[in-house]
């Protein structure tokens, strides 16, 4: 008989792990609600012609499509079989897929309810999404996304308030992280002046791997790009920029003095970072002109974020965009949105031993069982304690005391109850602390006290 699996790339999540993974949603979303977003979900499932196309050739080849049920061969014919052209196969075969990210349906989403949102509409989805990658260390063909997004709004009050949120949830797992910012339109405007506007995106990619490849190798790869000497010396200053924020922004400014689009960036750049020192964050705020973030459809501010101790990718990402709903039909809805990496939270968390000392305990307390009409009281005293919110349990069997203390202290439950002869006679309880090993007779009531 096959011993049973999963499929590569997708993995089982124990108890202790989904209490962590829990604890890491519920922080996140806290911040969410406490800056006013709203929660949406959509379906796993998308109509291929929603995805199709959003995600570029390599996208689209990533997409994990769903055949259509019943006779999915009926609409195909048999030269089209014989044929084995993939794709011409997969649009008669396949109707739906699994969503790639939560960007497209989330566009698909407001274009489809445009009527019945408020705008600026904030919404927040946590949510899987699915890949039909290569999987390897750190990358999975599911795995969540936890997005935030503002859209119907130009104003960069948005992006204040976002870093502001990533700097909290942040503070509240104890993190020290580095929010690193840049603005797309300082991008174009370097491009601008060393002559090469259509070459943006090969500047914007090969600038975005400075901190893997080193300088030397970056401006190889913009000369295989057939960028030209002159334009390379001219960028040399803005790769190697150095000092404070403002130090940075006055580089800048005399760099891409003669570019519209360029200083129009830095006086974004300036507005956010002086309204984000007014409000004072916890997190270091750098300003980063390598940064460029991979996606082509950032308009404006763009973000990262950094674990100052921990060696890993970057742990969140955004930006501002100008047109989200446009592939569906509806332009002009520009946003900004961030999504953070629970996957790389959790990483960091475990490697910082973060978690708060609580987040695994399951039970405050259970009951040892001894019998018919020992296990009956422990149930009604069980039932005052969940009535006042405390999580109380009862060992189903009346086995022998050392399996039932072997099970408390796996689960880590840290009181243990004993309701015995001597207990039912006095109408108290044997309660043993154990973290500390002591114990203690009490009523129910001093009980509930004692562990509220």
């Amino acid at each position: 008989m096959q011993k049973p699996s999963i499929p590569k790339g997708t993995r089982d999540f124990s108890p202790e792990e989904m209490a962590k993974r829990n604890y890491i949603f519920n922080t996140i979303k806290e911040a969410f609600l406490l800056y006013g977003f709203q929660q949406i979900e959509t379906p796993a499932m998308e109509n291929l012609s929603t995805l199709m196309g959003k995600y570029g050739e390599e996208g689209d080849k990533l997409l994990f499509k769903i055949l259509n049920s019943g006779d999915f061969l009926k609409s195909a014919t048999d030269e089209q079989l014989l044929d084995r052209n993939c794709p011409q196969l997969t649009s008669q075969l396949c109707e739906k897929g699994l969503r790639y990210d939560l960007t497209v349906p989330f566009a698909r989403y407001v274009v489809q309810h445009r009527n019945e949102l408020q705008f600026p509409f904030k919404r927040y989805q946590i949510q899987p999404v699915w890949r039909a990658d290569r999987p390897q260390k750190g990358r999975y063909r599911e795995f969540y996304q936890c997005d935030a997004d503002v859209v119907g709004s130009d104003s960069l009050i948005n992006e204040i308030e976002l870093i502001s949120l990533i700097d909290n949830v942040f503070d509240k797992f104890g993190i020290n992280i580095t929010i690193k910012l840049n603005n797309r339109k300082i991008l174009s405007g370097i491009a601008e002046i060393i002559g090469a506007p259509d070459k943006i995106i090969d500047i914007t990619v090969a600038i975005d791997k400075i901190d893997k490849i080193g300088i030397e190798n970056v401006n190889a790869e913009l000369r295989e790009k057939g960028i030209n000497e002159n334009a390379i010396d001219t960028l040399q200053p803005l790769l190697q920029l150095s000092g404070s924020n403002d130090e940075k922004i006055d580089t800048l400014k005399s760099l891409l003095s003669t570019s519209e689009i360029g200083m129009k960036g830095i006086e974004e750049l300036i507005f956010v970072i002086d309204n984000l020192s007014e409000i004072g964050l916890k997190s270091t705020l750098e300003l980063d002109v390598s940064l460029a973030r991979g996606l082509n459809y950032y308009t404006g501010s763009i973000l990262e974020v950094k674990a100052n101790d921990v060696q890993i990718g970057s742990i969140t990402g955004g930006g501002r965009y100008d047109n989200l709903t446009g592939v569906f039909g509806m332009d002009g809805v520009s946003g900004v949105g961030i999504s953070f990496g629970a996957d790389r939270i959790f990483d960091v968390l475990n490697t910082l031993n973060l978690y708060p000392a609580d987040t695994c305990a399951v039970s405050k307390i259970i009951f040892m069982n001894f019998g018919e009409k020992e296990a009956s009281a422990s149930l009604k005293y069980i039932m005052k304690l969940r009535k006042a919110g405390i999580s109380a349990e009862i060992y189903p069997e009346a086995t022998k005391m050392k399996k039932q203390m072997s099970y408390a202290d796996t689960k880590k439950i840290p009181f243990v109850a004993i309701v015995g002869e001597s207990e039912l006679a006095e109408g108290n309880i044997m309660v043993k602390n154990m973290v500390e090993g002591k114990q203690d007779k009490m009523t129910i009531e001093e009980l509930i006290n004692r562990l509220k």
